[in-house]
């Protein structure tokens, strides 16, 4: 089963979110309006929240976790993703703030307590380090993740673009074969 709770905390969906069969959503974690968690993927918000906007997926085998809170650090490291993010496979977000409009390539890790602004598109197979802020409307790629450059007006127009295009498939998902 895709959805079971942590203690007394269940996953709360919005009627037009996805979560594919394969997938393992567990504890607080709260899924937007047409968004989607696909095949094999993993949100534990089982020791703090994670909260994921609308129109925003997150791709196969991606890993979504959070930090506990504690006397050093009382909100602990939430896992915040904006509305329209594209997560790639097998990323690994873990107690981070992603923002709106954002792109995570495939295979990369953003850790605690970065924060990504709005409009930026993170390469395949970087690394952010915790506590690094990404600033709006850049390119970061690497190991560690650096500023490569300014996006351009057709990929910050792809940023969007992506995470439609994950909405219509969630819809002919939702459908199903017999309903199309």
């Amino acid at each position: 089963m895709p959805l079971s709770n942590y203690l007394d905390a269940f996953p709360a969906l919005d009627e037009r979110a996805y979560v594919h069969p394969s997938a393992q959503v567990i504890g607080n974690v709260r899924l937007g309006a047409d968004s989607s968690v696909w095949c094999n993927t993993v949100l534990r918000g089982d020791v703090n929240d994670i909260v994921i906007g609308r129109c925003s997926n997150v791709q196969d085998f991606a890993m979504g976790h959070v930090s506990h809170r504690s006397t050093m650090k009382p909100d602990g490291s939430p896992l915040v993703i904006g509305d329209y993010v594209t997560v790639g496979h097998s990323v690994i977000l873990h107690g981070c703030r992603i923002g709106n409009e954002c792109l995570i390539g495939m295979g990369s890790i953003v850790m605690d307590d970065v924060v990504v602004q709005d409009r930026v598109m993170i390469g395949a197979g970087s690394l952010v380090a915790p506590n690094k802020i990404l600033e709006s409307g850049f390119l970061y790629i690497g190991r560690p993740a650096v500023k490569v450059r300014a996006l351009t007006e057709a990929e910050i127009a792809y940023l969007r673009y992506s995470a439609e295009h994950y909405v219509r498939v969630k819809d002919n998902y939702l459908k199903g074969p017999d309903r199309a």
